[in-house]
């Protein structure tokens, strides 16, 4: 889908990856297991099961739409920890469930908060788009971005995730902006370039790392390199 281009007056941002960091879980998790419960595994296994956690809960954190299902969901997502490692066999739903959120820690980008108060300061609209569950806007509290953007919109809550361009079309709605006058930022080509370029939307792939083949899309290197391109695409 392609829009008219207009004068800038949203910005929309990827959550993990482009504002906050999840910091290596599997260390985390091997010394809680050795502190609390005498278990000691090797880092390589635990860092394969936590991946098998992670690739499950980003298959199923649709799911996860209210406390209820987020309970169940965190339960699912624990279990799957234990089914790759036997050693946790006997550790209950509960105190597994405790161990896979207490290894799990967000850090925000150092860069995050000040980007978004400079944006609200100039007067754009932003909001945060993330393919996540409903714990998105506890985690966004936990690093200090509660209310930094305008509107939060999480996949598990509304119905769709990205690359899905309903997602993009509800936060549209929600910052009342049109995708010709909006921005996208985000580190995936495949969720958020692909998701915010078919929905009409400017998309921009931060890579923080320059170790991306961004293949033909427009390329940042911090959220502080967004605020010249919007001045220029607001004049």
């Amino acid at each position: 889908m392609t829009a008219p281009r207009g004068r800038t007056n949203a910005v929309l941002f990827d959550a993990l990856g482009t504002l906050v960091e999840l910091e290596p879980p599997w260390p985390f998790l091997r010394q809680l297991l050795r502190q609390r419960h005498g278990i000691e595994i090797d880092e390589a296994r635990t860092r394969e099961a936590m991946l098998a956690e992670m690739s499950y809960y980003r298959q199923h954190h649709m799911e996860g739409h209210d406390e209820s299902s987020l309970t169940d969901l965190r339960r699912r997502c624990a279990g799957v920890l234990r089914e790759q490692l036997p050693e946790l066999a006997d550790i209950g739903d509960g105190r597994m469930t405790d161990l896979l959120l207490e290894s799990l820690r967000f850090t925000p980008h150092p860069d995050a908060a000040s980007t978004l108060a400079a944006l609200r300061q100039i007067g754009l609209r932003t909001a945060i788009v993330s393919n996540w569950d409903c714990s998105l806007h506890t985690v966004l509290a936990s690093v200090g971005l509660s209310g930094a953007a305008d509107v939060v919109v999480v996949s598990a809550e509304v119905g769709a995730a990205k690359p899905d361009a309903e997602i993009f079309r509800t936060a549209l709605e929600r910052v009342r902006s049109s995708p010709g006058q909006a921005m996208f930022v985000g580190d995936s080509l495949e969720t958020d370039v692909a998701g915010a370029r078919e929905a009409g939307l400017r998309p921009l792939l931060i890579d923080r790392t320059d170790s991306v083949d961004a293949r033909g899309a427009e390329k940042i290197y911090s959220l502080t390199d967004l605020l010249g391109l919007v001045l220029a695409s607001s004049d």
